[in-house]
Formats: structure tokens, C-alpha cells, sequence
């Protein structure tokens, strides 16, 4: 049976470590996945669905460079490492989208910071944690 990890990024120091904590993790079983994943929510004018888009998918490719980065890094630790950029609603809560894909994907473990990046974006991103703690069907480990 393989098990599948999944970490929440955003580019900060704690989803960094979380994902070598994944790896550690990971080292327990013969047979085993790390799924590396970063929402992103579309941003701009609210009147111009193209801008917000065009926003989005420039902050998608930024997310996928760096977590091509993290997949070569892992790739020597004979583990299975997919990544994934998920553009999510504007109105959602990013940590909607990891549940569901973790669901989806029939994950044994999420691994999240317990907040994110910069002063503002610490409570924004700390409802993130929280969301995920609230609705994974799985256990979550949140790291500080």
C-alpha cells in the first residue's frame, strides 16, 4: 500500500520545512508519494476577469518553478513527488481545495504551516491551517 503525503505550499520557511518533514515521514514505508501542493487564489480588479485570471496563472507559474525546484531536491530520496498549482476560487478559502484534493487523491496525511507569509497574510493564512485542521478527512499535522 502506498502512502501519500500531501504538503500545502506557499513559498514560505514553514511549508519548506513541512515539506522535509513529508520526507522524514515518508522514509517509514517501502512505498510512498509526496504530493506537493499550492493554491492559488485569482486577484485584480474585481470588474476585469481577464486581469484576475492573467494574475492568477502568473502566480501559478511562480509556485510551479519553485516546487520543480523541491521535486528535484526530492527526487535523490526515492520518493514519489508529484506537484500540483491549484487556482482556486476567488471566494474560497484555499483550504477548501487541499481537503478536497487530498480526498481526491486518498491521502494518508496533510501537512500545513500554521501560517504563511508576511504580517497581513499571517491571519489570512492562518485560517487556512485552521480550515484544513476543521475539514480533513485525514490527520493533519501543522507545523510552527
Amino acid at each position: 500500500m502506498t502512502k501519500r503525503i500531501l504538503v500545502a505550499y506557499d513559498g514560505s520557511d514553514l511549508s519548506r520545512e513541512a515539506v522535509w518533514e513529508a520526507r522524514n515521514q515518508a522514509c517509514e514505508t517501502p512505498s510512498r508519494e509526496i504530493h506537493i501542493v499550492s493554491v492559488v487564489k485569482p486577484t485584480g480588479p474585481a470588474t476585469n476577469a481577464a486581469v484576475s485570471h492573467s494574475i492568477g496563472d502568473e502566480m501559478a507559474e511562480k509556485f510551479a518553478g519553485e516546487m520543480d525546484g523541491l521535486k528535484e531536491q526530492l527526487s535523490s530520496s526515492d520518493v514519489g513527488v508529484i506537484t500540483e498549482v491549484i487556482i482556486s476560487d476567488v471566494q474560497e478559502n484555499p483550504g477548501i481545495s487541499i481537503c478536497k484534493y487530498a480526498e481526491e487523491k486518498a491521502v494518508d496525511l496533510i501537512i500545513v504551516g500554521n501560517r504563511g507569509l508576511g504580517k497581513v497574510k499571517k491571519m489570512l493564512l492562518g485560517s487556512v491551517s485552521n480550515n484544513v485542521v476543521q475539514h480533513a478527512t485525514c490527520p493533519v499535522l501543522v507545523m510552527k
